[in-house]
């Protein structure tokens, strides 16, 4: 039986060509589904990021709300020393004490407006952070349906194409197996280097079938005999004739 190393020129590029075919189809799928496992991602993330802000707007809500409650206990607390202080007013024996008492109660009184204004204050900012908390559990609701409808058009992709996806996966590893190391090493390092992941191409109207760069007549005529590996000057792609590229047929 012959190895990797026995076979003829011909035969590599019919491998490697055999396994750019089923590397395409499987890249036609991925177009196909397009960027919607990204955008599914991105508004996964998106719904992420939105709920831990809504549970710091809660953490927010609830610390201004105690501090709120500390606010009216403390003025409730002054109130009742006035009323204190009030009566012990019916009891002094002397100016001196009536004044010292008189300051007592301004002080509590300066206390109770003080408290006021600090529960005045942080009630507006809890309504801002109850108004931030409905906006943001608004646009949590709206991302969450579009992340359903991208899930839904995902899903129905990968149902439709699951199947093939699955077949050409297992039809690319044993491709990989029929060509030549050194080939195939080039041939991944030419597919990462183009978005459409196209490493081997056929000549098309006497041009390269990657970046359309003309192909001298004498270029030509060796790469349809087959007898070594040819790339693209321009673009670096491994070349091979459309007859050979229009007689191998990949089914998914």
């Amino acid at each position: 039986m012959a190895t990797l190393k026995d076979f003829s020129v011909e035969e590599k590029l019919t491998a490697v060509l055999a396994l750019q075919k089923i590397d395409s189809k499987i890249d036609e799928i991925k177009t196909l589904k397009g960027e919607l496992p990204m955008e599914v991602k991105d508004l996964e993330d998106e719904i992420e990021g939105l709920q831990t802000r809504l549970n710091n707007i809660d953490a927010e809500i609830n610390s201004i709300n105690n501090f709120i409650e500390a606010k009216n206990n403390a003025k409730k607390e002054a109130q009742a020393l006035i009323k204190k202080y009030e009566k012990q007013q019916d009891n002094v024996k002397n100016n001196r004490e009536f004044e010292a008492i008189n300051k007592e109660i301004e002080m509590q009184e300066l206390e109770v407006r003080l408290n006021e204004k600090h529960s005045k204050d942080a009630t507006f900012e809890q309504r801002d952070r109850m108004n931030l908390r409905v906006k943001t559990e608004e646009k949590i609701k709206d991302v969450e349906e579009s992340l359903t409808v991208k899930r839904q058009e995902l899903e129905k992709i990968s149902i439709d194409t699951e199947k093939e996806e699955k077949i050409l996966a297992e039809k690319s590893e044993g491709a990989k197996a029929k060509v030549d190391p050194r080939l195939l090493t080039a041939y991944e390092r030419i597919r990462r280097s183009y978005r459409n992941g196209l490493a081997v191409v056929p000549i098309l109207r006497d041009s390269c079938g990657g970046c359309f760069n003309v192909i001298p007549p004498q270029r030509q005529s060796e790469i349809r005999q087959h007898k070594k590996i040819i790339v693209c000057e321009h673009c670096g792609r491994i070349l091979v004739d459309s007859d050979m590229n229009d007689k191998l047929n990949i089914k998914g």
